[in-house]
């Protein structure tokens, strides 16, 4: 049996595609920062920091994986600014730990890097869908420490690991952090509506525009990379994107029409972002050429789960 292991299990994406994975067949080894009680249906855990070298390199010898997906990173841009060294240690230095450990201890494995369209970063100003032979131009310290820890992929490719580098664009759904926008409005919302929040929705910069997906859409776009552990030409490199940049502001409206009760939106200084783009899109034409990959989930539909997701989380804390 294909054996998976999963870096950054605990995170955001990792419990839902653990379980798309073994539904596709794999036996799934999550390895996460601290001990989980009940992982969600992992076959087995693995408790590492990959800071840590050593400790990651028995991690690789222990697991034997057949693929990795290293999802494993400091994510949330403003949190990337406030403490780059963590940044920069756990995306990059991370990074370079998993690609020692594999050379190592499972060098027939395919490594699937999960990137960030952030990269691009002020290539975006040009207002035209990117794709892969965009020149990245990093606008924050997560997006250099992603673009950093793409180089050091790609010198391990160049040896001969056989391997992949994704670029997700905005993937969104239940269980994402509050810290991301979409998040943030579904559980403002939430609040409002069981009387734990004024009816006041606090927001940063409505006007950008960003591409969108399900994250369930970008998971099954990773199972369509995996697969490429058997074939031996393929590109190094590609996007995950809708294609359609979607209005920040159209996105809370939709969020709002499906709110219960009646809400004011206010501008709150504090979560502008700085280094912000007008519009970010991408072009997904080589994945879709080269796995046959499309979205499939409509954000409205997307929408109206994650605000389904967050009534549930509020009305659990309210009992």
């Amino acid at each position: 049996m294909s054996r998976l292991l999963l870096t950054g299990a605990n995170g955001f994406v990792g419990p839902l595609l653990t379980a798309r994975a073994q539904q596709a067949g794999y036996q799934v080894i999550a390895l996460t920062g601290r001990l989980l009680a009940n992982h969600p249906v992992s076959d087995e855990q693995i408790v590492c920091d990959i800071r840590d070298a050593q400790s990651l390199a028995e991690a690789v010898a222990q697991a034997q994986p057949t693929h990795i997906l290293h999802l494993a990173a400091i994510s949330h841009v403003p949190t990337s600014f406030n403490d780059p060294l963590r940044t920069w240690q756990t995306n990059v230095m991370g990074s370079v730990n998993l690609l020692e450990a594999v050379r190592q201890h499972a060098p027939k494995a395919f490594v699937l890097f999960a990137s960030s369209s952030e990269v691009y970063g002020a290539a975006f100003k040009a207002g035209i869908a990117v794709d892969e032979q965009t020149r990245c131009e990093p606008l924050n310290p997560y997006a250099a420490s992603k673009l950093a820890a793409e180089s050091a992929f790609r010198e391990y490719f160049r040896q001969g690991m056989k391997g992949v580098i994704a670029r997700p664009f905005n993937h969104i759904g239940a269980q994402q952090s509050a810290d991301f926008v979409t998040a943030s409005f579904a559980r403002q919302i939430a609040l409002i509506e069981s009387g734990q929040q004024s009816p006041i929705l606090k927001v940063g910069n409505l006007q950008a525009s960003r591409d969108f997906l399900d994250v369930q859409d970008v998971c099954g776009a990773y199972l369509k990379l995996l697969k490429l552990a058997d074939s031996s030409d393929y590109p190094r490199c590609m996007n995950i994107a809708s294609g359609q940049s979607r209005k920040i502001s159209d996105v809370l409206d939709l969020l709002l029409s499906l709110s219960t009760v009646p809400v004011t939106v206010e501008l709150d200084p504090e979560r502008l972002r700085p280094s912000d783009i007008p519009v970010a899109v991408g072009s997904s034409d080589c994945l879709k050429h080269t796995t046959g990959w499309q979205p499939t989930i409509a954000l409205e539909d997307t929408l109206r789960g994650l605000l389904d997701y967050w009534r549930q989380q509020v009305n659990r804390k309210a009992l």
